[in-house]
């Protein structure tokens, strides 16, 4: 596993988006949490660059010990979210809320996330049932008014609950135009 660890050589699998051609990415870490010696089956962790392929990976370290196949991936980080968020849910943790609609509501969309996202702007109580409505966001709705860039989406809370996306506009006292609202 060490020869799989710092700067390594990568050609993209034969199914893939890009073009296949050898390029450079990096491993930062290759972690062995678990082996079983009988079975043959490893349980591992790793930090890797961006656009590197884990399955090509893990049949060049099986061309080096004479095969290996992956049972199972899963991704704990991409981009700028983690497993360890607060609101974080897993697909089996999904898969037992489905048909529960307010929860499955909570997990899908968690302000956390659209809040990492967007630039957030948060609103008076009172105005929350005309938001909810698709009323555009006025200046008085806002709780501290900042001037906001025209074109730009922002993600609306009141206090926080996300309320919806909108679209700033800066036209007279209509600040922003509702793009999407989660209700």
């Amino acid at each position: 596993m060490k020869k799989f660890v710092g700067k390594i050589k990568q050609t993209p699998p034969v199914k893939s988006s890009v073009k296949r051609q050898e390029r450079e990415r990096e491993i930062y870490y290759w972690d062995l949490l678990e082996y079983n010696k009988n079975r043959k089956i490893a349980l591992f962790k790793t930090k890797v660059e961006k656009g590197t392929y884990i399955r090509k990976l893990i049949s060049d370290m099986g061309d080096n010990i004479g095969g290996a196949h992956m049972l199972e991936l899963r991704r704990s980080d991409a981009g700028i979210f983690s497993e360890n968020d607060k609101g974080f849910i897993n697909l089996y943790d999904l898969d037992k809320i489905k048909d529960d609609e307010n929860k499955l509501k909570e997990a899908i969309i968690p302000g956390e996330a659209i809040g990492k996202i967007l630039k957030t702007i948060n609103i008076k109580g009172k105005s929350k049932r005309q938001l909810l409505t698709g009323k555009p966001v006025f200046k008085k709705d806002i709780k501290s008014f900042e001037k906001m860039k025209t074109g730009e989406n922002i993600a609306v809370f009141c206090k926080n609950q996300f309320i919806e996306v909108v679209e700033v506009i800066n036209e007279g006292e209509v600040i922003a135009k509702p793009k999407f609202v989660f209700n």
